[in-house]
């Protein structure tokens, strides 16, 4: 067994993580969960906290909020460093641009499925098994973990689950992690400043040389 210690990184501070959160959910299609899955709780349950009670009003996101204030996050150690990973095995940055992991989309996914919403709690055992899963693998394979790993070893696992080939059957839970782990990485680098920018998405910005909308605009809402 590998004595992995991941070295400490800048933590993305939790207010932003919680705008990733209010911003991402409203572009990320919650659909293509496979509603079969075994791992995934029956439509309808409530979110509920460990202690039994409803977390209440949505976060405040002007207040910064202290560990196990608002949720408790999910995410281990060793959970951490194979998301970090993943991520940027996903999403290699381009050259002079900084990859996911150390943009916070870690802390993104890690907002994302300890919050107990309704639809973000199905994310949960699906995304800590398939890290806990990653590293298992890793470990039988390499022996060591998938943040110790090459590019190449870790290509290598994520091939047999990405399905972009036919993926094995008793890899199909792995299958469904990959692709809700890759939805949602690009949804949180997505939403950062470097992700948007790639999109070529430049948000509203005043401009001394706007002229109002074209007419083929204004013709197109009947103005």
């Amino acid at each position: 067994m590998s004595d992995f210690n991941p070295e400490p990184v800048n933590r993305l501070p939790r207010r932003e993580a919680l705008k990733w959160l209010a911003t991402a959910a409203a572009g990320l299609s919650l659909a293509q969960l496979d509603a079969a899955s075994p791992t995934i709780p029956p439509s309808g349950t409530p979110p509920f906290a460990p202690h039994g009670k409803r977390i209440g009003a949505d976060p405040v996101l002007n207040k910064t909020y202290h560990p196990g204030e608002l949720w408790p996050l999910s995410f281990t150690v060793e959970q951490r460093a194979a998301a970090a990973a993943l991520a940027d095995l996903i999403t290699p940055p381009e050259k002079g641009d900084l990859p996911p992991s150390a943009l916070g989309v870690p802390d993104f996914i890690d907002e994302w499925i300890s919050s107990y919403y309704d639809e973000t709690i199905k994310d949960r055992p699906i995304i800590l098994e398939g890290l806990t899963w990653i590293d298992q693998e890793s470990q039988r394979r390499y022996q060591k973990v998938f943040a110790q790993l090459s590019l190449e070893q870790q290509s290598a696992i994520a091939d047999d689950i990405c399905g972009v080939k036919p993926v094995k059957k008793e890899l199909r839970p792995q299958e469904n992690f990959f692709k809700r782990f890759r939805h949602l990485a690009a949804g949180g680098y997505f939403t950062t400043p470097q992700g948007m920018r790639d999109l070529g998405y430049r948000g509203n910005r005043p401009s001394a040389t706007f002229e109002g909308p074209t007419p083929e605009a204004l013709r197109h809402l009947g103005l």
